[in-house]
């Protein structure tokens, strides 16, 4: 692997993981777009993805880690039967990561058989969009009803929404935002649930890989500086995030993107079959 390549993929994962606009469809559809098309079986990749989900598991891990202490602390004292509103999220978050977690596992393999031609990654993007637009309309329509706290079956319909992320060109964050917008939460909240809720998966997906990379001891190298190059984009894209959805920040924006994004990928790969 080049090293304009590694860093282009490193950045382009750590950004776009966090960021509503999947990552897994751009980290297919960008690279396609130059004639470059990603060997799933080469020997470096599995160890290269592994790092780069740990990287970004990292920054996520270290930007909420005041938040997680309080989380584990809180779902301790749940345990002991003292109830209190960290201990009720970190439940929350637990009944969120279900759905995904056993979907995945029994689906996933055959999703990516169906999604492998890039047009309909294309056009997945452009329905994500259309998503993003509408939770948009969603979140300002319940600016004046919200709850107090985020109920275990609102917990897990928003990590029902997560496995939309198994196909290619849905965004995780995305679905997850709008899923939590449509619950009640503002978009401050919806935000950072999406991202504490992605995090065990994210986590996840990279650990189990471990064994992987620590076979391929040729490519730590390159997988080590895969990881913090993610880390570092990952922490950047974090900031802004939170920041941006602090603000006046609207979900409408990103939906502007992947639908712009997503026909023009979809005219390219149309006009060009050859790369699809």
């Amino acid at each position: 692997m080049s090293l304009w390549f590694l860093f282009f993929l490193s950045v382009l994962q750590g950004v776009t993981e966090l960021f509503p606009v999947s990552s897994l469809g751009h980290t297919l559809l960008v690279p396609a777009l130059f004639g470059v098309h990603i060997d799933k079986h080469a020997p470096q990749l599995i160890p290269f993805l592994v790092a780069l989900h740990l990287g970004t598991a990292l920054s996520l891990l270290l930007y909420f880690r005041q938040r997680w202490v309080a989380l584990m602390r809180g779902f301790v004292a749940s345990l002991s039967g003292r109830h209190n509103d960290e201990g009720h999220m970190m439940w929350a978050l637990i009944i969120g990561t279900l759905p995904a977690c056993v979907v995945g596992l029994l689906l996933e393999k055959r999703l990516e058989l169906v999604f492998k031609d890039l047009r309909i990654v294309a056009f997945a993007l452009i329905v994500n969009g259309v998503l993003l637009w509408l939770g948009d309309r969603i979140e300002r329509t319940r600016a004046h009803r919200r709850p107090e706290k985020l109920r275990f079956r609102h917990a897990f319909l928003v990590g029902l929404a997560q496995v939309g992320a198994l196909i290619p060109g849905f965004s995780r964050s995305g679905l997850t935002m709008i899923a939590g917008s449509a619950t009640g939460l503002d978009k401050e909240k919806a935000a950072e649930f999406s991202f504490l809720l992605g995090t065990p998966i994210i986590l996840a997906a990279g650990l189990l890989e471990i064994p992987k990379l620590l076979k391929a001891p040729a490519q730590l190298g390159d997988a080590l500086l895969g990881g913090v190059l993610t880390a570092v984009a990952a922490w950047l894209s974090l900031h802004f995030l939170m920041r941006y959805f602090e603000g006046r920040g609207r979900l409408a924006t990103f939906g502007t993107y992947c639908m712009i994004a997503g026909v023009f990928f979809l005219g390219w790969f149309l006009l060009h079959p050859q790369r699809a």
